[in-house]
């Protein structure tokens, strides 16, 4: 027989092994969390930096460029609208190919031109066509330039395979993770089956014999997702001094308070289940079935 005090011990290390393990596995989960969140963030990058230009008549002035920014910056499929004038143009034209436009031809022969960046929410190509029709009805536009149609086509596409995939990893890892805490739970609540029958046999209900191991399981569940989040905080928080600047341009405080609340909801939730159905399982068994399982 063991004494109290190696009972007591191997309570501890059963939970002890259940806190590592959990907070290692929504660990695993939050990282996978933040890779699926961060490549939605990049591929809505790659969709805005899709440009529309608009050329506009050569007697369209600067200011009536500008007011047509104005316009097309309260449209909800606009990003980042603006217009290089006639005078800019020409600058521009002559830094690039070294060529005076305005001496040789005695005016200025450059249009302005405006552009705006194109909101994610509407890069399809039927969206683009549709964006290109109105912007051909504005007064004082000679042409529309947009996204290539078959570029767009195949980036959209490239992007929802992407998408597929790591969405469909994440969801196996929710399954992986649930299967490997169950099954470190259930491991606990094993090696204490015969502790669950001796209350049945002093008369103890099942209910009042599944409270404790519940509780136990959930605040262990509980201190493990608070290492786990504690572990990407300190992470997130080094990873500039280590030169990963660019995962703070992808995972924000506001990202990780997310992740980190969803970690702290689950390790309790899936513990309390696991253990519930653990229990529940060694409850069903008479003393022969526990000596041979």
């Amino acid at each position: 027989m063991k004494d109290s005090g190696e009972v007591k011990i191997s309570y501890w290390a059963a939970h002890l092994t259940t806190m590592v393990s959990v907070s290692l596995v929504l660990l695993l989960v939050g990282i996978i969390t933040f890779i699926t969140l961060s490549s939605q963030k990049e591929s809505r990058n790659i969709r805005e930096r899709l440009e529309v230009s608009l050329v506009m008549n050569d007697s369209v002035s600067d200011s009536y460029a500008s007011k047509v920014v104005g316009n097309l910056s309260e449209l909800p499929y606009v990003i980042d609208a603006g217009y290089i004038g006639k005078t800019q143009a020409i600058k521009d034209w002559q830094e690039e190919t070294g060529e005076d436009l305005e001496t040789l031809f005695g005016v200025n022969p450059l249009s302005p031109e405006v552009y705006f960046r194109v909101n994610a929410d509407y890069s399809s190509p039927d969206s683009l066509n549709n964006i290109g029709k109105y912007l051909q009805t504005i007064p004082g536009v000679d042409d529309v330039a947009l996204p290539d149609a078959e570029m767009v086509e195949a980036m959209n596409a490239n992007i929802r395979s992407l998408a597929i995939i790591l969405g469909i990893v994440a969801f196996v890892m929710v399954i992986i993770s649930f299967v490997l805490i169950n099954n470190t739970v259930h491991l606990s609540i094993y090696a204490r089956r015969f502790t669950i029958h001796t209350m049945q046999l002093v008369g103890a209900t099942n209910g009042f014999i599944r409270k404790p191991f519940v509780i136990n399981n959930m605040i262990a569940g509980l201190v493990a997702a608070f290492i786990a989040a504690a572990i990407l905080a300190v992470s997130l928080a080094a990873a500039p001094h280590i030169g990963w600047n660019d995962v703070a341009h992808y995972i924000s405080w506001g990202l990780y308070a997310c992740v980190a609340g969803g970690m702290l909801f689950a390790g309790p939730l899936i513990c309390c289940v696991a253990a519930a159905l653990a229990t529940s399982h060694y409850l069903s068994k008479d003393y022969d079935e526990l000596i041979r399982s």
